[in-house]
């Protein structure tokens, strides 16, 4: 079994804005391209275009109907899940191998992929279903924060940060230390009421999610103010229809059944 570290230098990880995120999936497309062709072991698919797609991604975009109990109007939530780099990490715990591990220096969750037997253990012990088994290459995947971007000096600096933050269209996405309460992630999730994902679980993530902000609901009467009056209809223009109308209106009726 792997220990986690007593401690670490930083603590990085996302913050997402669910009131931005529009759900197009941008990021989805972007950590599937960048960890194919860089980190690790490519990330497969099998039959893409089947019957049984098969695909093994390391973020998702799932979207839910929420309607509020106030009575104000439902709207679409899309909600972002990949790994949260949990500060008690049962996913490491569990590992037989030691190839699922946290580093001491930034609290990042990765898999040595050579070490890993494939046996999914750290995948029932993840309560958030964030670890994927590669079918083809045999061995567990997880969102790695792309480290190979954090610290690559052949990148412009503007891109040493994860593809999914790098690529999101809304800005819905931020990425920093979250030990660091100046950082401009932990002020976020300061300022906004930021969450941690299932907390009860005690597996302390260091991701967090904003929350939506609250909407008005469509046609609500400000406060303080009478309903406006319900329009009135308009006035007929003929006694009964006419051209195609008419005819249209005969044809139905002498079918059988028909008024």
């Amino acid at each position: 079994m792997t220990d986690l570290p007593a401690t670490t230098g930083q603590r990085l990880g996302l913050v997402i804005d669910l009131d931005t995120c529009v759900g197009c999936h941008a990021c989805v497309i972007a950590c599937k391209g960048w960890n194919t062709e860089h980190h690790g072991a490519p990330l497969s698919d099998g039959d893409p275009w089947g019957d049984d797609p098969q695909g093994t991604f390391l973020n998702r975009v799932h979207s839910y109907e929420v309607v509020p109990d106030d009575g104000a109007q439902a709207r679409i939530v899309h909600f972002p899940k990949s790994c949260l780099h949990c500060t008690n990490a049962p996913c490491v715990t569990v590992c037989p191998t030691g190839a699922s591990y946290k580093r001491a220096s930034d609290g990042i969750v990765l898999v040595n992929e050579s070490a890993c037997i494939g046996c999914g253990l750290c995948a029932w012990a993840c309560p958030y279903g964030a670890r994927e088994m590669d079918a083809a290459a045999g061995v567990m995947k997880k969102c790695t924060l792309c480290v190979d971007r954090l610290s690559n000096d052949t990148l412009p600096e503007e891109d040493r940060i994860p593809a999914c933050v790098r690529t999101c269209p809304p800005g819905a996405r931020h990425f920093g230390d979250l030990s660091d309460p100046d950082s401009a992630p932990s002020r976020l999730v300061a300022a906004r009421g930021g969450f941690a994902l299932m907390p009860e679980m005690g597996t302390a993530p260091v991701n967090r999610y904003l929350p939506p902000r609250p909407r008005d609901r469509l046609g609500a009467t400000p406060p303080g103010q009478d309903a406006p009056a319900p329009p009135s209809l308009p006035e007929p223009v003929a006694d009964g229809p006419r051209g195609f109308v008419a005819w249209l209106d005969r044809a139905l009726s002498a079918l059988p059944g028909g008024r």
